[in-house]
């Protein structure tokens, strides 16, 4: 008759590559993905925290977009600031999916493919299939969950926020967990990481914060605090888990674009609540007349705004989030209350130039 001992479940190596790792140990992991025009190799860094006792498999990316380096930030904190350890089960650690991008400092690879619609990818296919088919295979296929780490598109910054599709249990958890004071539901883009990796059985969520090209403090903040909350929700942390000032949820979100060509001057900032028919940003001449002014067409949360003032008609200006629940309603909860999400809505508006609406019919200086 088996004893208690030789039943209780154990936990396996973890083989990523031609790298296997045993219970109890971290390795960095050089994952081949492709080679140079001379044939050098061209690998993913990985760090593979496997500890001695089982539990989930957890995988957290960034830069797979090559430009958006605010993940790669929080990886690198979590790495070496906050020296994790986990209680259980493995992390798969990867500060940079899209080498290439990173190295050149641009979003795509170098055949002009978005690696993040080219999931769940293809062995035999175009540069980026093939990579999105080995990142499916050696990491997300092995893991539970996986939290995916983005920046705003160039010349763009987005306020903090986690994107999920609610309707998976599993993600919901996630993105409950990790404590953003906005919460996106959506299935994301066909061909997306987290689209895939939910089909393909591992729950993905995605941070979405800052501008590209930048490393920024609050954001880093934020992504270290939010997926140290995740760990702990399952498990593989100990301590107490940290919850925002508030949290929205929305499920629609909406584009305010220039109808005139000129420069901008905002009168709202990123994460900002504006209400149907707020002014948001007034549109003035290349010589200072003020011409037109852009007005929000919902209740809602600015989640992302254009940092390059200058637009052509037809050019995205702002993203607005529209809650689930009434503006009013929120305001209510947290008209008293302050933290981290703040302070980060106060960062990201000193980036662009904010001006009164009173002194909007004023020449810019």
């Amino acid at each position: 008759m088996p004893t208690a001992k030789s039943t209780r479940r154990k936990q396996k190596p973890i083989k990523l590559g031609m790298e296997t790792i045993p219970p109890g140990e971290s390795r960095d992991v050089r994952l081949k993905i492709s080679e140079t025009y001379t044939g050098d190799e061209i690998a993913l860094p990985v760090r593979v925290i496997h500890s001695a006792k089982p539990g989930p498999k957890v995988f957290i990316s960034a830069a797979i977009h090559g430009d958006e380096i605010n993940g790669t930030g929080i990886v690198h904190d979590l790495l070496y600031d906050e020296q994790i350890t986990i209680d259980c089960g493995t992390l798969f650690l990867i500060p940079v999916v899209n080498v290439f991008g990173f190295e050149t400092h641009e979003r795509y690879l170098p055949d002009r493919r978005d690696l993040n619609r080219s999931f769940p990818g293809n062995e035999t296919g175009s540069l980026a299939s093939r990579i999105a088919a080995i990142f499916m295979r050696e990491i997300v296929c092995q893991c539970d969950y996986g939290i995916d780490l983005h920046s705003a598109a160039f010349q763009r910054t987005n306020f903090p926020n986690v994107r999920a599709d609610l309707s998976n249990p599993d993600a919901r958890k996630l993105a409950l967990a990790f404590g953003c004071p906005l919460i996106v539901d959506g299935r994301g883009p066909e061909g997306s990481l987290r689209r895939e990796a939910c089909k393909a059985g591992c729950p993905t969520i995605i941070l979405e914060a800052g501008e590209p090209w930048k490393i920024e403090r609050g954001i880093l903040e934020l992504g270290v605090r939010g997926i140290r909350n995740t760990l702990i929700k399952l498990g593989m942390l100990t301590g107490e888990n940290i919850p925002p000032a508030y949290q929205i949820r929305a499920k629609k979100t909406t584009w305010v674009r220039a109808e005139l060509g000129g420069i901008l001057r905002y009168h709202i900032g990123a994460g900002d609540w504006v209400e149907a028919g707020q002014p948001i940003a007034t549109n003035y001449t290349i010589l200072g007349q003020a011409q037109y002014t852009l007005t929000s067409p919902c209740d809602g949360v600015i989640l992302s705004l254009a940092t390059l003032p200058a637009v052509k008609p037809g050019e995205p200006v702002v993203h607005i989030a529209v809650p689930t629940r009434s503006l009013a309603t929120i305001r209510k909860e947290v008209e008293k209350k302050s933290g981290l999400s703040h302070r980060v809505r106060r960062d990201l508006a000193t980036n662009i130039a904010m001006t009164k609406l009173d002194d909007s019919s004023d020449a810019p200086a």
